[in-house]
């Protein structure tokens, strides 16, 4: 049996996603609970319960914790979560109390890039972007082989990049933002409304789900995947303002690769090709630099709890306190993107 296993966990709005993961970013053992959304000491005494689960049958070294919300650049509290009753809320000690255990606490979609960077599609590349279309959009940065944060540990968070001009209203408070123009919101919003309208496709939608009040953006991209041609053109206009912000994103980070996850990456390439074409219609510099590729990830909804395992694994290996920016590295990158082979010892 592997030696140095770690716990996953990824907290989501609707659900927590918990495995053992071993040092190659394989899932041993899985299992699955309802989030608590507003209550933050059940969502706690949910971890606390898999972690023990696990426990029972496996060697466990470590914690990982991918949250959905912001996280401070120590990696000790959850500053605020849109979908959860977190506030301030200090959960990596609050877990290690728990566990008795080494605990590491990164927002979700880090943990999902760092795990695409090591064990996905993105790996051997020094630079790398990962976008998680779900609800809203959201991201992670690894730069030179160790995940970016920012200054207040809130980087990534491209979904609140402003592309229209007093555009449509967002949650945030601002308008115009990205993800109110390439995310999942975006198919459930237009899903919706023809259903109400009765239209064709509306109809299609609702025999597809099973009932009305099961219509989302999921089912469009279901629908899009057995050749309904309105539902591809639906997943084509996200996919067209896709590659605008990720053109705005090349202008500033230039990285060798955007890896598309989250729920509506899995309309695949109805998504991925007029990304690609509004990419390169729009890069800054377009014909005289080399185009990041833009690829789909390879992980699907396992990433989160699979990154948060590894970083927490190799925390505990290295045994160095939390600090600032989250120092953990994976295996040395070179700057030309390849990895530095190992000299023999």
């Amino acid at each position: 049996m592997p030696e140095r296993l770690a716990v996953g966990i990824d907290v989501g709005g609707t659900k927590i996603a918990g495995g053992v993961v071993d040092e190659d970013g394989r899932i041993l053992a899985r299992t699955q609970r309802a989030t608590p959304s507003t209550d933050p000491a059940a969502v706690l005494d949910a971890i606390a319960g898999i972690v023990e689960e696990f426990r029972d049958r496996y060697p466990v070294r470590a914690v990982g914790v991918g949250a959905a919300g912001y996280v401070d650049v120590t990696g000790s509290s959850v500053v605020f979560s849109p979908h959860l009753a977190w506030r301030n809320e200090p959960l990596r000690d609050a877990v290690v109390r728990r566990t008795r255990l080494p605990v590491l606490v990164d927002n979700d979609a880090n943990a999902a890039g760092w795990a695409e960077w090591r064990f996905g599609a993105a790996q051997n590349l020094a630079d790398v972007v990962l976008v998680n279309l779900g609800t809203g959009i959201g991201g992670a940065m690894v730069l030179d082989g160790k995940l970016y944060r920012g200054h207040s540990g809130m980087a990534g968070e491209f979904g609140h990049q402003r592309v229209v001009d007093d555009g449509l209203p967002c949650e945030c408070g601002n308008r115009g933002c990205w993800e109110q123009y390439a995310s999942g919101r975006v198919l459930e919003r237009r899903a919706r409304a023809a259903v109400a309208e009765g239209t064709d496709i509306g109809r299609a939608l609702v025999e597809l789900a099973g009932a009305v009040d099961l219509v989302d953006g999921a089912t469009v991209g279901r629908l899009s995947s057995e050749g309904h041609e309105e539902a591809q053109a639906w997943v084509g206009d996200v996919g067209r303002w896709l590659g605008i912000g990720l053109a705005n994103l090349a202008a500033s980070l230039d990285p060798a690769i955007f890896v598309i996850g989250g729920g509506v990456s899995r309309t695949g390439e109805f998504l991925l090709q007029p990304a690609r074409a509004a990419f390169a219609e729009h890069l800054t510099g377009r014909g005289y630099r080399s185009e990041a590729r833009i690829v789909a990830a390879h992980l699907g909804n396992d990433a989160g709890l699979v990154g948060a395992a590894d970083l927490a694994r190799l925390r505990a290996r290295r045994r160095r306190p939390a600090s600032p920016g989250y120092s953990v590295r994976g295996p040395a990158v070179a700057r030309s993107g390849r990895r530095r082979r190992r000299r023999p010892r």
